[in-house]
């Protein structure tokens, strides 16, 4: 209990700490060793999308503080959750905490894709025009709030120990902004560590305007779940030099404002991303682009 009372305490501190740490390095990879041209350069992008990331913490900090945290904190005092009625040790309880909130995070993800209405929501991340490390920062307010709210229910049902979430957060924080780099790594590197952790050219598939290659490699931190559930692509088609980033529907310099980002769930999306809808005719073709 005093490892989570001290989570509770510390975790505002702690998260930001990871996050710029993490952030710098990863930005000054990006600088010394870019995987692809940048197309719109940094300040165009990362002004608006850092300004989107402010959004969402304010929103966090004022509807949700440290709500996993506290739920945890509660359970483990009221003995809710799997963790719980087990009495597993903190060395079991942490690592299987990570993984099955992973698993959470990973169908989430499946069923922002999935439902028209979320993946309106979910859009906004991947209409970036590049990818980089505030790619991973690049996610709507509302989307932000829903998350929380699945994040929350998986943390009571699992019983998860308040220490493990804060883990887990700081570890989704980091290797988010770890797959989303836009730096090169090794080809013996990333075939190695894709077995175990999403790496920036097996996440970068994902960002792809074409749609079954979005569709595919959904995994945030695992790489398992994907191999697992029939969702993994190893390549774009295109390779990761020549591959078009983004979403057909909003590819001007103005849909990259924080204003517009902040409002593009309110518009349409021509064509069919998510993955219960079919391209409509005139749109980009998903089937003979994705034959690797």
């Amino acid at each position: 209990m005093d490892l989570g009372n001290s989570a509770i305490a510390y975790e505002p501190l702690i998260r930001l700490g990871s996050f710029l740490l993490v952030f710098v390095a990863i930005a000054a990879w990006e600088m010394l060793s870019p995987r692809r041209r940048s197309l719109l350069g940094r300040r165009p992008r990362w002004i608006h999308n850092l300004g989107l990331l402010l959004v969402d913490i304010a929103v966090l900090r004022i509807f949700v503080p440290g709500a996993a945290v506290a739920l945890a904190l509660i359970g483990e005092a009221r003995g809710w959750g799997l963790i719980n009625t087990l009495s597993l040790p903190v060395w079991a309880a942490v690592p299987l905490t990570v993984a099955l909130l992973d698993l959470v995070i990973y169908f989430q993800h499946v069923m922002f894709h999935a439902v028209p209405t979320l993946w309106r929501l979910h859009r906004v991340h991947h209409t970036d025009l590049d990818f980089d490390v505030t790619t991973a920062t690049r996610f709507h307010p509302i989307e932000i709030i829903i998350s929380t709210g699945i994040k929350c229910a998986a943390v009571v049902a699992i019983g998860a120990p308040a220490v493990a979430v804060l883990v887990f957060e700081v570890l989704l924080s980091a290797t988010a902004m770890f797959n989303h780099a836009n730096a090169h790594l090794p080809q013996p590197l990333d075939r190695l560590l894709r077995w175990l952790i999403v790496t920036p050219d097996m996440h970068r598939v994902h960002h792809s305007i074409v749609y079954n290659e979005t569709n595919s490699n959904f995994a945030f931190n695992l790489a398992w779940w994907d191999r697992l559930f029939g969702t993994y692509r190893a390549q774009p088609a295109a390779g990761h030099e020549s591959m078009t980033i983004g979403v057909d529907a909003f590819r001007s310099v103005e849909d990259q404002r924080l204003d517009r980002l902040l409002m593009q769930p309110l518009r349409e999306t021509p064509g069919g991303y998510a993955i219960n809808r079919r391209p409509e005719s005139g749109t980009r073709d998903t089937r003979g682009a994705n034959r690797a």
